[in-house]
């Protein structure tokens, strides 16, 4: 089961962010742009787009890694994965570098692919997956951005980090260059897991708790994403807002 919703928030008069839901790939993916009205919003949808597209390609092949069932050492799943993202990154370079209005977009990428038993990960700056399993949420992903690292480097708690001034820099972004460094996570899955896949409008208004909270209590599945962006636009509303849930029914 899958469901995805985007808002474009209460303080932005336009929505950078994309999000995608492919069920025959079981592939699932949020971005975030960044670079201005045209700009973010191209970024996000040739993210998307590109990513969709050379995972298609993949699964098409007579011989396709997605018809193969192996242990998730042996998969070259996440490698295909990880070469997808990186053509996005090309992509939207080459986009900027032909259009000046384009100039400096880039985007965040999280994205999980499932596959029998298998959730593969990639992530690219500070849009984020958690896994709600048995009662406990787990932020899977690890955010590519300054707070993150001061708070590693042990400059502010994660207390300051939620209210710092630059809690929305990013250092790692899908695009901005021509090259990026593309973070590949995997997991064994278990039936009734849901995954959380969320722009930062949703990460920085909505504490992780609460979040759990909505997912195993909304009474309908449709209605998480909706709970979960009326709760972030009832504390401000800061930013866009996307959401992609994904449940492992079996």
């Amino acid at each position: 089961m899958s469901i995805g919703l985007t808002d474009v928030g209460r303080k932005r008069n336009h929505n950078e962010d994309s999000f995608l839901l492919d069920t025959d790939l079981q592939l699932f993916v949020v971005a975030d742009g960044m670079g201005g009205h045209a700009g973010g919003g191209t970024a996000s949808t040739l993210a998307v787009r590109t990513i969709d597209k050379e995972l298609r390609k993949l699964w098409e092949l007579p011989d396709s890694p997605f018809r193969w069932k192996t242990s998730l050492q042996d998969s070259p799943l996440p490698q295909h994965l990880r070469a997808a993202v990186e053509c996005s990154c090309i992509e939207i370079f080459n986009a900027a570098q032909s259009d000046p209005r384009l100039s400096g977009m880039g985007t965040t990428v999280i994205a999980l692919l499932l596959h029998h038993e298998h959730a593969l990960f990639a992530h690219v700056g500070d849009s984020r997956a958690y896994l709600v399993r048995k009662g406990f949420i787990q932020q899977i992903s690890e955010d590519h951005s300054l707070v993150n690292e001061q708070v590693k480097a042990g400059m502010i708690t994660l207390e300051e980090a939620k209210h710092s001034n630059y809690r929305n820099i990013i250092t790692r972004s899908v695009g901005f260059e021509e090259e990026v460094q593309v973070d590949i996570l995997g997991l064994l899955s278990e039936p009734n897991d849901i995954f959380i896949l969320c722009s930062d409008g949703l990460a920085n208004a909505v504490e992780d708790e609460e979040m759990k909270k909505i997912a195993l209590s909304a009474p309908s599945f449709e209605e998480i994403p909706k709970r979960l962006i009326a709760l972030a636009n009832e504390r401000g509303g800061d930013d866009n807002i996307t959401v992609v849930i994904v449940k492992r029914i079996s």
